[in-house]
């Protein structure tokens, strides 16, 4: 397995009305994060919020190419950027103990933040399709080249994990600075995740290691 210090790139924030970051994505062009009562568009080259739709957003965020998926206490939120509508709800699996969520072939994967799960969703439905166990908490959850990621945050300590997709065994780590909590974890499809900061109300850049 391989263990490195992660390194960041950028850190974006604090903004202003925002106390926390609960989940992140990236649509291509803007980075999307969760602050309790609204969802916020970042442009990562200005580092400027450019937009914020008023919804509730309380742990993970993901998109499919289309829309924004945002978790709310028991519940997920598929909604269209465009206008800010809620056009669908699913149950989230964990019932309100549910943190990261990611798009990927399909369907939607959702962290167990405590229980400590990755659960594969039907994004139709809510159906839990298979689950992965980690062995830490799950923070944050997502998927670049066919490789599964996640970010754990205990206590002061957190790090991004990438994991096997099949049997949960960690493959690689990448540890963060002591404080620097990660919520909300979304890759840019290329060499950058995009890492939300907790109470901080900060969203880090952090390389991605690439594959011998």
């Amino acid at each position: 397995m391989n263990r490195s210090a992660a390194e960041i790139l950028r850190e974006y924030g604090p903004f202003e009305g925002v106390d926390g970051v609960h989940g992140v994505t990236y649509d291509g062009q803007q980075v999307w994060f969760a602050s309790g009562d609204r969802l916020n568009a970042l442009d990562p080259a200005s580092g400027k919020m450019v937009r914020s739709i008023n919804v509730s957003a309380h742990a993970g965020t993901a998109f499919d190419g289309q829309h924004l998926f945002q978790i709310a206490e028991d519940r997920i939120q598929k909604i269209d950027p465009k206008t800010g509508r809620v056009l669908a709800t699913i149950p989230a699996p964990g019932g309100g103990g549910d943190s990261g969520l990611a798009w990927a072939e399909g369907t939607l994967w959702v962290g167990q933040c405590r229980d400590r799960k990755i659960h594969q969703v039907d994004p139709q439905t809510g159906a839990i399709l298979r689950t992965i166990e980690s062995n830490r908490f799950v923070t944050g959850v997502t998927w670049i080249d066919g490789e599964l990621w996640h970010a754990t945050w205990e206590g002061d300590e957190s790090e991004l994990r990438r994991v096997d997709p099949q049997t949960g065994a960690v493959l690689e780590r990448l540890d963060m600075p002591p404080g620097a909590a990660v919520s909300g974890l979304e890759s840019d499809g290329g060499d950058r995740f995009f890492c939300g900061g907790g109470n901080t109300g900060k969203v880090r850049a952090v390389r991605r290691p690439r594959q011998a």
